[in-house]
């Protein structure tokens, strides 16, 4: 059975850190992108990051940029965001999700889905 596990949110001040992780069980990552996104209460669910299933290439929603990066560990089936310089806009649930091979924008086309992990960023 497929599955992505989300972990590593929680409660922090402005400017500090946390690194999420997604772990994969079920299938084989390493044919995989994966991507992270975020929903904030009453808002719409949003892109914030992507890596392809190689690693070689890497999306960020413009928000984010310079402060988030991403990585991935095949081998250890995992895939991480690591978020600096976080600001209470960055507060929601992230959620990470595969789709085969490359990224896409469109959050539609990600099958595979985590239960998300809450970020909470105190001003």
């Amino acid at each position: 059975q497929s599955q992505l596990v989300e972990s590593g949110g929680g409660l922090v001040q402005s400017g500090g850190s946390l690194r999420l992780s997604c772990a994969a069980s079920g299938f084989s990552l390493g044919d995989y992108a994966i991507g992270w996104f975020r929903q904030a209460p009453g808002k719409e669910r949003e892109g914030v990051s992507c890596i392809d299933s190689r690693g070689g290439r890497t999306t960020f929603v413009d928000s984010v940029k310079g402060r988030f990066t991403i990585s991935r560990d095949n081998g250890k089936s995992t895939v991480w965001l690591q978020m600096n310089s976080l600001k209470h806009e960055d507060t929601a649930v992230y959620y990470c999700a595969a789709k085969r091979f490359t990224c896409d924008r469109y959050a539609s086309e990600f099958g595979s889905w985590g239960q998300g992990t809450q970020v909470t960023v105190s001003s």
